[in-house]
């Protein structure tokens, strides 16, 4: 029997249509892209019309996008440059961030002399946007907020409108890590006055090792990276152009096809959900989870009754029954560390469960959900 895969809010499944395109561009357009000659200006071509075209997704112009690695990258990108281009002095960001920015954040308040703030987060895994306020208020220094669209742990959901004006009231810059929401939740930049936002093309079917920071014009973010002067100068190093044309229609594809696959994946995560209720009534979803207006539709986190002593094991159990899951961000695999996510919001005694996360796509259906609880019932009740 097939595994099942149940990992999507680390990586997902490569479109077909996505490797097709991907392949023809590395057969035909090896050009380089910074190239002056024929072959050159005709890769250089198809890049700015991917340019354009993920632009347009966003009501951006095309020169507000940013070619990177991934979302770690843009993250530090933007952060990095904030600080040492911007004249950022002050940081708020919360303690449930992804360690793209987490890390990052720290990282800068230990080697700059930036000050670094952390919002409060409420029980529920959500942003104390009260806190915020008053955080923005105090702060005398030119400030720059980095908080999550999406958390890729529990998904809870930040109203980005919201904090974009929050900010804008109080002169302050807004980064937003949006790998968990670029590809599954329309977002018009013209409409949220957001500044910077991160995005990963693996996240929503396409290819690993690209993404791209948007940067709205006239904020001068300077590369990272020092070499040549690609991206206009905001990012060194010859562009992946197949990873690109890869991105573009894997971004094309989700938009285009958003109103039914949305549908599809909610139905698959309320099915489990209720299926979860029924089968294992002690089943605790964490943050809102549950809730599916607080929280994305493609993921769950839940805490289940199994005992501290056989809690440790309860992941490799589900690998070796064919189910693939986390226990949290990819990010942190093979580390001894409990997820820094669920620290903030669960009490000791919940911590010392299993908790694991479900991530759903349009290659999961029904039938692997039954199987999937099937197997849980019978394991939570082995260990009980």
């Amino acid at each position: 029997m097939l595994p099942i895969y149940l990992d999507n809010a680390a990586t997902t499944q490569v479109r077909e249509e996505v490797a097709d395109k991907m392949a023809a561009v590395l057969k035909s357009n090896y050009g380089n892209p910074s190239s002056t000659h024929s072959v050159g200006r005709s890769s250089k071509s198809i890049l700015e019309q991917c340019r354009k075209r993920i632009a347009a997704h966003f009501n951006v112009k095309p020169s507000e996008i940013i070619f990177t690695a991934g979302g770690t990258e843009a993250d530090n990108l933007v952060l990095r440059s904030a600080v040492c281009d911007l004249n950022v002095e002050h940081i708020i960001s919360s303690k449930i961030e992804h360690h793209a920015v987490g890390h990052t954040v720290s990282a800068l308040a230990q080697t700059t002399n930036i000050k670094l703030s952390y919002v409060d987060v409420l029980s529920d895994g959500s942003i104390d946007l009260k806190h915020l306020e008053e955080l923005l208020t105090n702060s005398a220094k030119k400030t720059l907020v980095s908080l999550m669209h999406i958390n890729n742990e529990i998904g809870t959901i930040l109203d980005l409108k919201f904090v974009a004006d929050l900010c804008k009231t109080h002169n302050a810059l807004f980064h937003s890590d949006c790998v968990q929401s670029v590809g599954h939740y329309p977002l018009d930049l013209e409409y949220i006055p957001i500044d910077f936002l991160a995005a990963s093309a693996h996240k929503f079917h396409g290819p690993k090792g690209i993404g791209f920071a948007f940067v709205r014009s006239g904020l001068g973010v300077q590369s990272i990276i020092t070499g040549g002067s690609q991206e206009r100068g905001c990012r060194a190093g010859t562009e992946s152009l197949h990873d690109i044309v890869g991105m573009d229609e894997a971004l094309s594809l989700a938009y285009e096809n958003l109103s039914s696959e949305k549908v599809y994946v909610a139905d698959l995560k309320a099915h489990f959900i209720k299926l979860l209720k029924s089968e294992i009534p002690e089943v605790k979803f964490n943050a809102n989870c549950d809730d599916s207006i607080k929280s994305t539709y493609t993921l769950v986190n839940v805490c289940l009754p199994v005992s501290e002593a056989k809690a440790p094991l309860f992941l490799f159990q589900l690998d070796l029954k064919g189910i693939a899951c986390s226990k949290g961000s990819a990010c942190q695999s093979g580390s001894d560390k409990g997820s820094h996510v669920l620290a903030q919001i669960l009490s000791a005694e919940e911590l010392k469960r299993p908790s694991i996360r479900f991530s759903f796509s349009i290659y999961n259906n029904v039938d692997e959900l039954d199987r999937v609880v099937k197997t849980l019932k019978e394991l939570v009740f082995e260990s009980a």
